[in-house]
């Protein structure tokens, strides 16, 4: 029979084994606990000490981003709320609120190169939305915002938490061409956030594919070409620059990787480049995370 003494041995020593039996538990029943959205992988781990260690040139200016969370995991821009030229990172969403009004059918357009307002000299011939997004093509975004106006876009800025262009605004400037149309660099990469969260929704899934089409061998190739385990969603843009001490241009980047899920989103601003050139930094940048 057992005594008192004993039986209240067994008791204390079951209190106190109790809750590491139970972590134990917990710990074999969720044996994914770390590739939950809150918990930092170890790429999101890298690309915030490769940002902060490597990558302190003056002319290039950055947001990281959780592309789970949304949080804001790095920086080195400057004032990013503040308003600003952004350049072509608008079309997506232009194109987006074109496809609203006309039944989310979006034009096919023959590009004639300069001869029809590109930045490309030679022609970029006949493009759909995907390929217009890819090469960034001017003359495609010049056709299509001559049916829009800035009242027109408002709907969409709002639902992607972007500032609006005036409402009378017409032609070039709804492209992204000029320095009409200013938005916050913080505001833009939570708008591509968003995009890709909608990624279901209608007239949604050919940007994205414009982007990924960006990376392989559009002006977003710069990144593409640099990642070698990997691929992303890209989207570049040119845009006056509002340096102090000014170049001609700035280049921007927006890229999301991996491109099938993405778990960060990198934003660039290179001084004195176009947005072309910039993606060979931010491919440089992504290539060094993954390593």
């Amino acid at each position: 029979m057992v005594s008192l003494k004993k039986l209240a041995g067994l008791l204390i020593l079951g209190i106190l084994l109790f809750p590491c039996l139970l972590g134990l538990a917990q710990v074999r029943s969720v044996p994914g606990q770390n590739s939950s959205p809150q918990a930092k992988s170890l790429f999101v781990q890298s690309a915030v000490q490769v940002l902060e260690h490597e990558f302190k040139e003056s002319e290039v200016s950055y947001l990281l981003f959780d592309a789970r969370t949304e949080a804001l995991l790095s920086s080195r821009w400057e004032d990013a709320a503040r308003p600003m030229p952004l350049g072509s990172l608008v079309k997506p969403f232009t194109a987006l609120a074109y496809a609203e009004a006309n039944e989310f059918q979006y034009p096919t357009h023959v590009c004639r190169g300069e001869a029809s307002g590109c930045w490309q000299l030679r022609p970029h011939g006949e493009l759909d939305i995907v390929s217009a997004i890819a090469v960034s093509c001017n003359s495609y975004f010049r056709a299509m915002a001559e049916k829009l106006s800035g009242e027109k876009l408002l709907p969409t800025t709002r639902r992607f938490g972007l500032e609006a262009p005036d409402p009378g605004m017409t032609g070039p400037g709804l492209m992204g061409l000029g320095d009409r149309w200013l938005i916050s660099p913080l505001h833009m990469a939570h708008a591509y956030l968003e995009l890709y969260r909608r990624r279901e929704q209608p007239g949604v899934r050919e940007l994205l594919a414009g982007m990924a089409r960006s990376a392989q061998q559009g002006t977003g190739a710069g990144v593409g070409q640099a990642l070698k385990h990997t691929d992303a969603l890209v989207k570049t843009g040119t845009a006056p620059c509002t340096h102090l001490h000014p170049a001609p241009a700035d280049g921007f980047v927006v890229a999301m990787v991996p491109a099938e899920q993405p778990e960060i989103l990198l934003m660039i601003r290179v001084h004195g480049v176009a947005g072309a050139k910039a993606s060979l930094t931010a491919g440089r940048m992504l290539s060094r995370m993954e390593e």
